[in-house]
């Protein structure tokens, strides 16, 4: 069966799934798997220090598959100069572009006189509509249920999809709670025409930079095991339950501000626990999917699975 949508004939890829840009995790084995399981693999830019360093990660992505992925850049997250970073994008001639975390206006100007397809994160109608004004090829829409930084409306995956389908004319691709072919079918008959997920990416044999207490700590999630912290600095993020997000919420209840939260919230918190697994002296970004993720399959195994399920609803509809 056949899975051409709009995203699929946009991004030249065989199914409309998407792998989100996951900070610090999101390299060329992870990528290059997506890519050839049929998807869109992504590395994430503003992880890496050094435009050389983004240049050498998109090489073995080159060398690792001859299909499509994409660069991710989280603008808004970092406190850093990305323009250089995307300079880097350009001149290896990378397929895709994905922006998340700030405003996209930069980034598009920079690739008006490129072929590269740009994909937009959005978390409200007012932003998808903005984003297709100023260029964007297609916008990925979050909703509430999504892990790491999440909109500030609390406006869930079911309602903002239709929403945003029916409020720009680009392709609108479904992001938050997505994890398997029930979630596929159902971005689908939202008016979506792919979907994104991040959290689920994790929990595969491919993310190799994830740490296995990680990796276990979303298997045994359920659906209540997901807290959002930083809505004190109005920047909304969903991870896992632990001592360290629950310390965070406390100091956000009594003492907010950035200085006081910067050592909990920082990159270097977040690496300690995904990537040296000390589970319970820092954070872990995950999305509400956790609860459905049971097991660590391969990435190839992970989209079968997701498209023969997608195929069994399709035929129980016909």
């Amino acid at each position: 069966m056949k899975w051409n949508t709009r995203v699929t004939e946009l991004l030249n890829i065989t199914y409309p799934i998407i792998q989100g840009g996951l900070a610090h995790l999101a390299y060329s084995e992870l990528a290059s798997a997506v890519s050839n399981a049929g998807g869109l693999g992504q590395i994430t830019a503003m992880s890496m220090e050094t435009p050389d360093q983004l240049k050498e990660e998109i090489k073995k992505v080159k060398n690792s598959t001859d299909r499509p992925f994409g660069v991710n850049f989280a603008i808004g997250q970092h406190g850093r100069p990305f323009e250089k970073m995307v300079e880097t994008a350009i001149q290896e001639q990378v397929p895709v572009v994905s922006v998340t975390g700030g405003n996209p206006k930069p980034v598009l100007e920079m690739l008006k006189e490129t072929d590269i397809k740009c994909l937009v994160l959005v978390a409200a109608k007012r932003q998808a509509k903005k984003a297709e004004e100023l260029g964007a090829d297609a916008v990925m829409v979050v909703g509430h249920e999504g892990g790491g930084h999440i909109g500030r409306d609390d406006i869930g995956t079911f309602v903002l999809t239709p929403q945003v389908a029916e409020a720009v004319s680009i392709p609108v691709i479904a992001s938050g709670g997505i994890g398997d072919g029930k979630g596929l079918m159902a971005a689908l008959a939202l008016g979506a025409e792919g979907v994104e997920m991040g959290t689920r990416f994790i929990a595969t044999e491919e993310c190799i930079h994830a740490h296995g207490a990680y990796k276990q700590a979303l298997i045994q999630a359920d659906e209540n095991s997901t807290s959002v912290i930083k809505r004190s600095l109005r920047a909304p993020a969903r991870a896992l339950k632990n001592t360290w997000t629950d310390k965070i919420l406390e100091l956000e209840k009594d003492e907010p501000g950035y200085d006081r939260l910067k050592n909990y919230i920082s990159g270097k918190a977040n690496q300690k626990y995904i990537y040296e697994g000390i589970t319970e002296e820092g954070f872990a970004w995950a999305g509400q999917i956790a609860g459905r993720i049971h097991d660590i399959p391969s990435v190839e195994e992970l989209l079968t699975r997701m498209i023969k399920e997608a195929e069994q609803i399709r035929h129980s509809w016909s």
